[in-house]
């Protein structure tokens, strides 16, 4: 591939995190605060939260096996951007319960392959160079900072119902230019091969339960970290700067990430950010004010940054060549799927009965936990591994 080409497709991929990152940046923050303030109950929002979730794990599985099979990762992903913007589009009609839960259904079905997909593509790109992953995604938190910030203000100045707005918006933009991915196809001879027989090996299922535990743990973050800001006394603006401030931290360390691969192992930075995790929890169980609510957001840069950065890098390392997107599909469904479901679920269930306190603290024994397991176990199965870079 001819430098020219490379640096095209770079620029398109980074195109494409800075936009759903930057839907992102709108989503996270505020959706389930907007759900709150329509007088859903915490539970309703984890039900919300955790279908959607649902939706994410079976259909980025059956997405990426799909695109695997038949060689269409390109296809599917162009469409199911332009499918989950028209979904989206019917929330702009609704402000109940059970409509809105099912067009989260239906829009979690399209939307589920879409970030696996782009994970995919950065790797497929950037072939030899994958320790420079963080160079590309860090557009994605560069965009997601810009709209916590916007969007604080837009809504201290208007109303909730904006975001509504704005996630449309962005979501046109990026099906618009998802057009202008690439074809990166592996060799023909792949085509209808399947090696999924991978996903049992030792390693790989250790690997994929401790992230789904570390998913499990930010659940109560991703759920329900602006309600707990707000009831604490906090406005939007300062729930965006918490937002951006994370986002910020997580930069620093993505456009240093091929130093920081070189330097340490996979393996030792998954191992010290579960043991982050664990305590940026067990600061927000404590933090009452702005300084240590500030500075709790920091520990972003390895809770989400390292680990996000480790994670993607090691599930490719961990799969074949001809199964890449299945791989990542994978990765992306057992963690920001089935393990944001299951903590969604439980700490919606957990914020009626005992509060938004008790959250963070489940949230640092879930953490503790997996990066101990993970400790335990890292080293076995030494022999499976599928480096491509």
């Amino acid at each position: 591939m001819d430098t020219e080409r490379r640096r095209f497709i770079k620029f398109v991929i980074g195109s494409q995190y800075f936009l759903y990152f930057g839907v992102l940046g709108i989503f996270l923050p505020y959706f389930n605060l907007y759900c709150y303030h329509l007088g859903f109950s915490g539970l309703e929002i984890g039900v919300l939260s955790a279908l959607r979730s649902v939706a994410l794990v079976l259909f980025a599985l059956i997405w990426g096996a799909l695109a695997d099979r038949l060689n269409i990762r390109r296809p599917i992903y162009i469409f199911c951007a332009i499918v989950s913007t028209s979904i989206w589009a019917c929330f702009l009609f609704t402000v109940k319960f059970w409509p809105m839960l099912f067009i989260t259904v239906f829009y979690g079905m399209f939307y589920a392959p879409i970030i696996s997909f782009l994970e995919a593509f950065t790797m497929d790109a950037l072939g030899k160079e994958k320790k420079s992953y963080g160079r590309i995604r860090v557009w994605g938190s560069v965009s997601f900072i810009t709209m916590v910030l916007a969007l604080g203000k837009i809504i201290d100045l208007y109303s909730l119902d904006t975001i509504l707005v704005f996630i449309l918006a962005g979501s046109i933009l990026l099906s618009i230019f998802a057009t202008r991915i690439p074809v990166i196809a592996p060799p023909k001879k792949d085509r209808f091969r399947s090696s999924e027989g991978f996903l049992f090996k030792r390693r790989v299922i250790i690997f994929l339960c401790c992230a789904f535990l570390m998913l499990v743990s930010h659940g109560a973050y991703y759920g329900f970290f602006s309600i707990h800001l707000e009831n604490l006394g906090y406005d939007p603006t300062f729930i965006g700067i918490c937002w951006a401030l994370a986002s910020t931290a997580e930069i620093l360390v993505m456009i240093r990430s091929k130093k920081l691969f070189d330097r340490f192992s996979l393996e030792n930075v998954l191992t010290f950010s579960f043991a982050v995790a664990a305590l940026r929890w067990l600061i927000l169980f404590f933090a009452k004010t702005p300084i240590a609510i500030l500075s709790s957001q920091l520990l972003h840069a390895v809770t989400y940054g390292t680990f996000h950065m480790a994670s993607i890098l090691y599930m490719d390392r961990l799969t074949p060549e001809k199964s890449k997107t299945t791989g990542q599909a994978v990765n992306n469904a057992i963690t920001y799927g089935l393990g944001l479901m299951v903590g969604f679920f439980l700490n919606g269930y957990l914020y009626e009965k005992a509060g938004s306190y008790a959250l963070f603290i489940m949230s640092s024994g879930i953490a503790l936990i997996a990066g101990l397991v993970f400790s335990l176990f890292r080293g076995s199965g030494q022999g499976l591994m599928f480096e491509s870079s």
